[in-house]
């Protein structure tokens, strides 16, 4: 009977011993963080930016997060659908990685969505702005948003260039892909909400290099014209803009990306008085905003903007939910619901939560460009508290129209 017990307890030591040791080099296996990037293309200057952040934060945490090492895998998608499903498939079953930061494009996002959700690796896009399956209609928990949707700012430039500005008739011109058409729509529905009319809406291919037959076709008795752009081409059509002397008698208003700060070093002239609505401005006048822009200018000898702010806070939301777990991501539900819980009280963008769907409630802020010291900056206008994804409208109500598109809300106003 004694020789028994202690085989028995041979057997639980060498158990104990066993669970003991691979707890322990479980804990030392590094976060393999994946990252999807744009290298190439019209959105290569903002992959760029997103690299700075990541790689910034990184530098800053000397490669660690809660106590674990990380390994940070990068896969450029060309900045198409197409790429990114193929480079986010390498990621999760070759590489093996335990979370994504990226994509940067909304098209690219939804490319990838439902193979995310199969595959249960949480995904937190730091600058793609999808506000329609993403978020609402087809909810993925595994997707999370440390910015807001495209229409979220637009919403509230919308109702600002009605109500504070007193612009009766805008002209829009977007980008022809998903962030173009919902960035647009949300401005439309809030404009003419607030008794504005959207009487033209014009459409530019991403690619697009010339911009001469498109402002050539701006109605000249607008009081402004929406211009929703992404990477280079909000200077492509701001220079274009002011050549063709509109500059002087049309005011123009724009997404978050027509002028930032990314694109706005390369501009003159043509871009001052461009009024914009986003969640981020290297002016915010905050030490931790104040911070992070001296990391990136003694790094990168650049100001950021939205692409390197969206990725650094991207990164903080992981490591807000790493301390939460004492750096055990294993568990990958319980990874997805620290990642949700996440209530960011720093950072450069302000202080952000998520609401039930994934989406960041966070400061908008109305910003004006003019030149101060020499140098082009996004002066701030205006602050607008959390603001969420629904802006002003019920959430049911809003949950039950059709997703913002190229065609919705319908245009009622065109002449």
């Amino acid at each position: 009977m004694l020789r028994k017990w202690f085989a028995i307890a041979n057997v639980v030591g060498v158990l104990v011993a066993t669970t003991s040791s691979d707890l322990a080099h479980a804990q030392a296996e590094p976060l393999r963080l994946g990252f999807l990037t744009v290298r190439t293309g019209a959105l290569a200057a903002g992959g760029r930016q997103m690299e700075e952040g990541i790689q910034l934060f990184l530098k800053e945490r000397n490669n660690t997060i809660a106590g674990r090492k990380v390994e940070l895998i990068i896969a450029d998608t060309g900045g198409n659908p197409a790429g990114a499903k193929t480079k986010t498939q390498e990621l999760i079953e070759r590489n093996k990685v335990h979370v994504i930061i990226g994509p940067l494009a909304t098209f690219e996002a939804l490319a990838i969505d439902d193979y995310i959700k199969d595959a249960r690796v949480p995904l937190i896009t730091p600058t793609s702005a999808a506000q329609n399956d993403l978020a609402q209609q087809k909810r993925n928990d595994f997707v999370l948003h440390a910015v807001g949707t495209a229409a979220q700012p637009m919403h509230v430039l919308g109702e600002y260039a009605a109500k504070k500005l007193g612009y009766k008739r805008i002209a829009t011109i977007a980008d022809d892909f998903t962030y173009g058409h919902e960035g647009q729509a949300g401005f439309q529905r809030s404009f003419e909400d607030n008794g504005g009319k959207v009487v033209q809406k014009l459409w530019s291919p991403l690619n697009a290099v010339d911009y001469g037959s498109y402002v050539g076709q701006i109605k000249p008795d607008v009081d402004a014209v929406y211009a929703g752009f992404a990477g280079i081409n909000g200077l492509r059509f701001l220079r274009q803009f002011n050549e063709y002397g509109l500059k002087s008698r049309i005011a123009v208003l724009g997404n978050p990306t027509c002028v930032d700060e990314g694109v706005l070093k390369n501009m003159g002239d043509e871009a001052l008085g461009v009024m914009t609505a986003s969640w981020y401005t290297a002016t915010i006048d905050t030490p931790e905003n104040k911070r992070f822009v001296q990391a990136v200018l003694d790094e990168y000898k650049v100001v950021p903007g939205f692409y390197t702010a969206g990725t650094y806070t991207a990164g903080l939301f992981l490591e807000e939910a790493l301390k939460a777990l004492n750096g055990k991501f294993e568990d990958s539900a319980a990874f997805v619901r620290a990642l949700h819980n996440v209530r960011l009280t720093r950072g450069p963008m302000g202080p952000i939560r998520v609401d039930e769907y994934g989406k960041p409630i966070l400061n908008i802020y109305i910003r004006k460009v003019e030149r101060k010291d020499g140098v082009l900056v996004n002066t701030i206008v205006e602050t607008i508290a959390d603001v969420n994804q629904f802006w002003k409208y019920d959430p049911k109500q809003f949950l039950s129209s059709p997703p913002y598109s190229r065609d919705y809300p319908t245009a009622r106003n065109l002449e």
